[in-house]
């Protein structure tokens, strides 16, 4: 298993990786629907908003399939639009309730494709999409989700709260393999039964309710180093990453580099912040659902994320000069 690239090339091609680069104008539309509005406990900066409903948190969430993985593999775009808005929810430690969808038509077989791999995610997660809109008229093929999910009040999982001395934990399904029709994909769903699958997202719920949990985020289009680099954005915190710890699969036996394995869409996988004394009991809840989990980092107060290998260190992030999304960090007291 190869890992021997210097540690300060891997950064710089972190850094630079496009994954990353699209998140850079969140910061500034974030700006323009800034209001007051009591019951709304968290939004910018999180994978999704937290509203107050009674002793429930209801927790909602939208993305939209790059338009490149929509020219690449249609089925793979559709079955990705629900993956990545359940995952959101997972990662706030909610139980997912039910989609929507905007879909954009140009031609009837991307169409029938599409749908074809949203059915298949919503059948295996056993979450329902229950309406949406259509444009069947347009010149580009788009598919958007939103999601609404659900979670104790006491019991949900923040981006914004990790705090220095917490440990970082990384877990991903490493068995799976690089999508066939997307390089930077990393497919370990696909070919899994839903009672699998099901479990995984559980474990998140699980970890929340039972407060073992400081801070947490899916890992996401910018990969595990970028995702990780946005919750620590948000925390107004940084962190010292040991490039040997992470969980990584055989990388020779498919023919990718640890780069690239560390800027690609991992499947399933959640990147989180726990306190010190509960790190080996959230890794042998992920290893209990199939999912390789490890202590690869410890969170600081430099507002930097640092990867360190048997070369030295290398920055990858100094959120006081440049972040990724530009979002300011939550204080004490907000959300």
């Amino acid at each position: 298993m190869e890992r021997s690239q210097p540690t300060a090339l891997i950064a710089d091609r972190i850094r630079g990786y496009e994954g990353v680069r699209r998140k850079h104008a969140i910061g500034e539309l974030v700006q323009a629907f800034a209001m007051d509005a009591p019951d709304v406990l968290a939004d910018f900066g999180e994978d999704a908003a937290v509203i107050r409903h009674g002793d429930q948190a209801l927790l909602l969430a939208a993305d939209g399939i790059w338009s490149r993985l929509m020219e690449a593999d249609p089925y793979w775009a559709g079955y990705c639009a629900v993956l990545v808005n359940i995952h959101d929810i997972a990662a706030m430690g909610g139980r997912p309730l039910a989609m929507v969808d905007v879909f954009s038509i140009a031609d009837r077989a991307i169409c029938d494709q599409v749908l074809a791999g949203m059915r298949e995610a919503s059948i295996q997660f056993g979450v329902p999409i229950v309406g949406g809109h259509l444009h069947p008229d347009t010149p580009y093929s788009v598919i958007d989700v939103a999601i609404l999910g659900a979670a104790r009040l006491d019991a949900v999982i923040y981006s914004h709260t990790a705090k220095p001395g917490d440990s970082v934990i990384a877990a991903v399904d490493l068995d799976g393999r690089v999508h066939p029709s997307c390089i930077l994909n990393w497919d370990s769903v696909t070919m899994k039964p839903a009672a699998v699958v099901r479990a995984q997202i559980a474990c998140m719920q699980k970890l929340a309710e039972d407060g073992l949990v400081t801070a947490g985020k899916d890992v996401s289009n910018p990969g595990l180093i970028g995702s990780l680099g946005m919750l620590l954005e948000v925390s107004g915190c940084g962190a010292v990453i040991d490039v040997d710890r992470i969980p990584v699969p055989d990388l020779d036996a498919h023919g990718i580099t640890f780069d690239h394995w560390l800027r690609m869409y991992p499947g399933m996988s959640f990147v989180l912040t726990v306190r010190p004394e509960n790190a080996a009991e959230v890794c042998r809840r992920f290893e209990a659902v199939g999912m390789a989990a490890a202590e690869i980092g410890t969170v600081d107060g430099s507002r930097r994320l640092v990867l360190s290998g048997p070369d030295g260190e290398a920055t990858v992030f100094d959120f006081a000069a440049n972040g990724i999304t530009r979002i300011a960090p939550c204080r004490d007291g907000e959300s």
